[in-house]
């Protein structure tokens, strides 16, 4: 039986997986964060909120990224949409390659210091290692995704065409918010960590508020909810139907 990841710490599961999913998911700030458990009557101080997140946020986004990859692999996939975005850090240009399939979900995050055709060799390996091959390849007229194309042996699933990137471009707007919310990223390191988590969480509760209805969307999110205590507690029982975070059967 694997060790409970909580037993070093007296603070509550329940509590410390609440205060992760508020900081990876919504662009809130750590003393945010420390303000909204203040008003449920939870005390607590914003670095623990930092070290809970550092501490279990990788281990949450590694569990969904798991399962997804292992229910996308044996399915054909038929588009993909390929973009890198800058980011500064400490005053250096980075750049986040990013890839979504074609209903939205990311695939795949990955920081460079160039855009070459070595990065995107890399970038599009990686992907692929993890989801297969997938049948289109959307991107914009950047050579080095034709180069990188060009060594793998797919360079004909290549599509350009104008406008047709449109979905990833609207992909990166819950990233911008949220590096906007955290001032931006001091380490290389960092970003990559908090780009692969964000993306995790984002897909895990990335559902079309657009199109369901009020109580149609309600019997969605809630197996959501459900499926991350496994994914955070694994040893714990679940909560109540009710949709109560802190009250346990």
């Amino acid at each position: 039986m694997p060790k409970n990841p909580f037993r070093y710490f007296n603070t509550s599961p329940e509590i410390i997986r609440l205060a992760v999913m508020l900081y990876v998911g919504f662009p809130l700030s750590l003393r945010n964060v420390e303000d909204l458990l203040h008003g449920r009557g939870i005390d607590i101080c914003h670095e623990s909120v930092r070290h809970w997140w550092d501490r279990f946020g990788p281990m949450f986004a590694s569990e969904i990224r798991k399962k997804r990859s292992q229910n996308m692999r044996p399915v054909t996939q038929w588009r993909w949409h390929l973009d890198e975005v800058v980011v500064k850090i400490n005053g250096k240009q980075h750049y986040l390659w990013r890839a979504v399939d074609h209903e939205g979900e990311v695939l795949e995050s990955f920081v460079t210091k160039r855009r070459d055709r070595k990065a995107a060799l890399k970038f599009l390996r990686k992907a692929m290692k993890r989801y297969g091959n997938p049948e289109v390849i959307v991107t914009d007229r950047l050579r080095s995704y034709r180069a990188a194309m060009k060594v793998i042996g797919n360079e004909d699933k290549q599509e350009t065409a104008r406008w047709a990137n449109n979905r990833m471009e609207n992909s990166h707007l819950p990233f911008r918010r949220r590096e906007r919310a955290m001032l931006r990223f001091r380490q290389m390191r960092s970003l990559q960590k908090f780009a692969s988590v964000h993306s995790s969480v984002h897909n895990h509760f990335n559902y079309q508020r657009n199109i369901e209805r009020r109580t149609s969307l309600k019997i969605y999110t809630m197996p959501l909810l459900l499926n991350s205590v496994d994914f955070l507690l694994p040893n714990t029982r679940r909560p109540k139907g009710n949709g109560d975070w802190f009250t346990l059967d």
